[in-house]
């Protein structure tokens, strides 16, 4: 059985909710990736995606440079845990339409679980394939 502490990234990027929207949308480009955790400390406290900074900044009229990460984060943060099996991390995943879950131990953050780091594990194939396109049709 393969648990997500064996597949997720441990070397995670986040930001902090005082961090400006322009912060967080530079990591996402440099990382290329999506979303990103937001934290305060080691404490997820949301997560925050491109889609979150073009509906909640950008077609506001807001500026990114002074606008807060918390000003238009998701507090709803899903998370696993490291000795969640892949194949529940997948489920989540569907169940839940996201691509990247914050891996939390004792309230801190120690990983990232992304939608590519299931299909590393070959017997996971069909099932990240699944999340992610069902996850992509619901998207659109």
């Amino acid at each position: 059985m393969t648990m997500v502490r064996d597949i997720m990234t441990k070397d995670v990027k986040v930001c902090a909710s005082h961090d400006s929207v322009t912060t967080a949308a530079r990591m996402m480009r440099d990382i290329d990736c999506g979303s990103v955790p937001v934290c305060e400390g080691k404490k997820v406290v949301g997560m925050i995606t491109d889609r979150d900074i073009i509906l909640n900044c950008v077609a506001d009229g807001k500026d990114c440079n002074t606008t807060h990460c918390h000003d238009c984060m998701t507090t709803d943060v899903i998370t696993c845990a490291p000795n969640t099996d892949a194949h529940e991390c997948a489920r989540m995943m569907a169940d839940h339409q996201i691509r990247r879950l914050p891996v939390v131990e004792n309230g801190e953050i120690v990983g990232i679980c992304a939608i590519g780091d299931l299909v590393t594990v070959n017997i996971h194939v069909n099932e990240a394939g699944e999340a992610l396109s069902y996850i992509s049709e619901n998207t659109h």
